[in-house]
C-alpha cells in the first residue's frame, strides 16, 4: 500500500518541497513532482536551479526528451509517465492514480487555504485506510 507523508506548517511551501526533493536526490531516489498549476511548477523549477547555492538538482519538465533519464521530473499530469516510486504532490487536490506510487509526499504551508485543502486530502487518505506519517516543519526550525 502507498505510504503517505504529510509535511505541514511550511513557512515557504516551495522552499520546503525543494529541500525535501534535495534530500531524496542525495539518497538517489527518483521522483515525480505533480504540479498542475503552472505558476507553482515554475516557482519550483526556478528554486531548484538556484538551491542549493553550491549545487544543482537535475530536474526537467515532463515534456522534456530527457524526462526518462532525469531523477526529478515536474509534471502537470501523471497519466503518461513511467515514474512510480515517489510522488511529491504540490496540488490542492488528490493526485490522479496516486496509489501506483510507493510513497506520496504532501507539502502543506501555513496559509489557511493550503491547510484546509491539506485536511481534505488527509480525510480522503484516512477514509481509504492509508496510514499517514506527519512531520511538522515548524518544529525543525
Amino acid at each position: 500500500m502507498t505510504q503517505i507523508f504529510f509535511y505541514h506548517n511550511a513557512a515557504d511551501r516551495i522552499a520546503a518541497a525543494a529541500a525535501l526533493i534535495g534530500k531524496a536526490f542525495l539518497h538517489r531516489k527518483a521522483l515525480l513532482v505533480y504540479a498542475p498549476d503552472g505558476e507553482v511548477a515554475g516557482m519550483l523549477d526556478r528554486h531548484l536551479w538556484m538551491h542549493p547555492p553550491s549545487g544543482f538538482l537535475p530536474h526537467v519538465r515532463s515534456t522534456s526528451p530527457l524526462a526518462d533519464e532525469t531523477p526529478v521530473v515536474i509534471s502537470d499530469t501523471l497519466e503518461s509517465l513511467s515514474h512510480n516510486e515517489r510522488l511529491f504532490n504540490l496540488s490542492a487536490e488528490i493526485p490522479p492514480g496516486f496509489s501506483r506510487f510507493t510513497s506520496v509526499i504532501e507539502v502543506v504551508g501555513r496559509h489557511e487555504v493550503e491547510r484546509l485543502a491539506g485536511r481534505e486530502r488527509v480525510k480522503f487518505y484516512k477514509d481509504r485506510g492509508y496510514a499517514i506519517t506527519y512531520v511538522d516543519l515548524a518544529e525543525n526550525h
